[in-house]
């Protein structure tokens, strides 16, 4: 027996194209078939743009890059940043650079913003999660020990919460604890059910 979105995309070739191993577990846990495949995008967006505009910016962008998809082909992008202090915090370019991320979040809230595109070759749709995220107060000492044990240099905002930083410092989360990892699982569900 099939789940009733195995059933639905019994004919479709699902394509995630993202690189990220969480989303890829995430939605193996949607019990669909898919496979990867991931384009070289540019991930540069106009400066004007604030909070779950970039990631909707983003994650089309991704999108677009499969060109002359097939009738039976069905494309999922994602795109996740974080929000503090009106500005996004993406990934770090370096040790330093995450220091200096996770220092700003610490004891403090921030937003994560992750948008998804699903695409075909008629449709297209596009949705986007919040979720607040609330830190203790890190020491320097803990700082450098998760960047050292962990190296976060993929994750937006320096960090992942299924880490040991989110064991030890994240206590408390409004909204989607799996769109902070960087795919909102039941959101997608909904939208695929409804979706071509």
């Amino acid at each position: 027996m099939q789940s009733k979105l195995a059933e639905k995309y019994r004919e479709y070739n699902i394509i995630l194209a993202s690189g990220s191993p969480r989303r890829k577990e995430l939605l193996k846990g949607l019990d669909i078939p898919f496979t990867i495949q991931t384009k070289d995008v540019n991930e540069i967006y106009p400066e004007n743009l604030k909070e779950a505009a970039i990631t909707e910016y983003l994650a089309k962008l991704k999108a677009d890059a499969f060109e002359n998809i097939d009738d039976k082909t069905l494309i999922i992008t994602a795109d996740t940043i974080v929000w503090f202090d009106d500005k996004p915090l993406m990934k770090p370019i370096d040790f330093d650079d995450a220091v200096k991320i996770l220092t700003e979040l610490s004891g403090k809230m921030h937003w994560v913003y992750t948008s998804v595109c699903i695409k075909t070759q008629k449709a297209e749709k596009i949705f986007s999660e919040t979720t607040k995220v609330y830190f203790d107060p890190l020491t320097s000492d803990e700082i450098h020990y998760y960047i050292e044990q962990y190296k976060p240099f993929d994750k937006a905002g320096a960090y992942g919460v299924q880490d040991w930083i989110g064991y030890v410092s994240i206590h408390k989360i409004e909204g989607s604890y799996f769109n902070v990892m960087g795919l909102p699982v039941h959101r997608l569900y909904r939208e695929l059910l409804n979706f071509v």
